[in-house]
Order: C-alpha cells, then structure tokens, then sequence
C-alpha cells in the first residue's frame, strides 16, 4: 500500500536520511526503530510531506505523496511525538476544530468525533478540557484527532512516551483494535517490548540507512544464539585454586561442544551459554550436575528484539 523508495536528505554536510526503501502492506504494522539521530522522524516527516525530500519518492495505493494538498496525503493520519493539542479548548472542540481542517461538517463530523472518542475510552471526557487530563489521556486524544478523517494509514511517532502502564495498555488497545479493522500502522518507538507486541513487521535504521527490513522470526535467526542460559557457579572459586583448576579452565570449551549450544563462556563464576533453544537449557544444566558443579543461580531467556537491535547498531550511546 505504502511504497517509500530511496529516499534521501542532508542537512548541511550531514546526509540524515541515505536511501531509505521499505513498504507497507495493507493492514501491516510495521515497527520503525532506530537510535537518537538514526533519521526515523525526518523519515517520517518526509513519508507525511511535512518537508521535501533531496531524491527518493513516497506512493500510497500508486498515488505520490508530496507537499500541499492531496488526494494520498488524505490518506495518512499522524500522531506526533509532541502533543498536537490546543489545552483550553474542550476535548470535543478540539476534535471538532480539527475535523473541519479535515473538511468534515455537520452530522458527520459529530459522528465521527463521537467515534473516535469511543475508541480511545476518551467518551466520558469529551466536554473537559485537555489541562485537566493526564499524559495519557492526551495522548489518546492525540490519537483520536489523528483519526477523524478515517485514514488508511496510521503513523505514530512514539505515542506512549511519558505515560503511566496503565494509559499504555489502553493505547496498545486502541491500536490492537485498528489493526483487527485493517488498518496500516507505522509505529516508531524506543520501547521493544512495545514493538515485539505490535508490530508484523521491523525495519532499523541507523545512520540514514536501513539496517534490516523484514519479520520479527526473520530478525531472530539473525543471532546464532535464539536463547541463553546463565549459571553461577558456587564452586568456581575454590575449584581455580585448586586441584580441579584445569576442568574449570576447560569449561566453557567443553560445554561449547554440547548437543544444541552454540557459544559458551565463563567469567569468574558466571557461565554464559548460547542456545539455539531454550529446550536446550536442561541438558546443559544436567551435564554439569554430572561433573560435578554445583550451582548457586541459574537463569534462562530467550533472544529479543533489544538484543537484536543492539546487534546491529551497537551498544555505544549516541545523542
């Protein structure tokens, strides 16, 4: 449905965005990542014609996206990461202003705005004002003035930032409930575990470019090790300075070669062991019972998306 190719744009001597490509499906939710300054809102920015792009092109359903006023731009609804909100008026006035930007009037737009604050649980609070209502809420009034027109495609732009666990899940709700109507979603985020619940689909981007662009079960088999097992090992301390010093220097290797492992190292008394699933887990866990180690913890988990993401842009902090 939504096709972006190459796009490119440069501040300056910085090139923010370098031929990002990717698509959208229809009734896809797709799952924008990146670090500070990977070029996710320019992209976004310019998916949306808010600004003109160097080279590169943005259809939906065939139709190109541009600046001013059209037909495919209609056809894209937008919450922003700052609240698009105006605090004195009413939730409803707010809707309503809104709507008529939209070209909405009359029966429809009060229909539209009773609908949509239906959908964001918004409904008892219409007539209150926006100053009076927690992040959350205004968040979720985001949402609803991003919807009024009825849009084909959703783009959020980190929409839970700031916001209580609870207000949370009635955005990912809200959103669920979008995604069973059909509807096409962009969601960027800095919260994983939001993105493993939402989306069906990832694309990364650092420095510009996009680093992967595929299924969450297709990014998985990306690391070598689909799970891990960590164990601290009690007797690791006194068996080094003693006789069984070789054995425990020997560990890591040996346990490296077992059935379903697929890395292995030991750092003081900590083992880490790389799975290639956590099935695994047992029979590692029972071959060092039968050497004879003891354990003080053990712990297992699987690979997620952070891992995956950490992979791929690197662990060092980037503002």
């Amino acid at each position: 449905m939504l096709s972006v190719s190459n796009l490119c744009k440069t501040y300056g001597d910085r090139r923010a965005v370098d031929g990002v490509s990717f698509n959208v499906q229809r009734g896809q939710t797709v799952g924008l990542l990146g670090p500070n300054g990977a070029g996710k809102s320019t992209t976004v920015s310019m998916i949306c014609g808010l600004i003109s792009s160097d080279s590169g092109a943005v259809t939906l359903d065939g139709e190109p996206v541009g600046q001013g006023n059209n037909a495919a731009k209609r056809k894209i609804g937008l919450v922003p990461q700052d609240l698009a909100l105006y605090e004195e008026l009413s939730a409803i006035e707010n809707l309503k202003l809104f709507g008529a930007l939209y070209g909405l009037k009359g029966e429809a737009l009060k229909k539209r705005c009773a609908e949509v604050l239906e959908l964001v649980r918004l409904s008892d609070r219409a007539s209150d004002k926006p100053s009076t209502f927690s992040g959350g809420m205004k968040r979720r009034l985001n949402i609803a003035a991003a919807l009024l027109h009825d849009p084909q495609l959703l783009i959020l732009d980190e929409p839970t930032v700031g916001v209580d666990p609870q207000s949370r899940n009635a955005i990912f709700d809200t959103l669920e409930a979008l995604k069973a109507q059909g509807r096409s979603l962009i969601y960027t985020s800095h919260y994983m575990e939001e993105v493993e619940r939402l989306a069906d689909h990832i694309v990364i981007i650092d420095h510009g470019k996009v680093l992967a662009d595929e299924s969450p079960s297709a990014l998985y088999q990306r690391l070598p090790a689909q799970a891990a097992l960590r164990a601290e090992l009690a007797d690791a301390g006194a068996a080094a300075a003693g006789p069984d010093a070789a054995s425990i220097a020997g560990l890591a290797d040996a346990v490296a070669r077992l059935p379903g492992v697929t890395s292995a190292t030991l750092q003081g008394a900590v083992l880490d062991v790389g799975l290639a699933d956590t099935a695994h887990a047992a029979s590692v866990l029972c071959w060092l019972a039968e050497q004879g180690h003891k354990l003080a913890h053990f712990a297992t988990a699987r690979t997620n998306l952070e891992d995956i993401f950490l992979s791929l842009t690197g662990r060092s902090l980037r503002d």
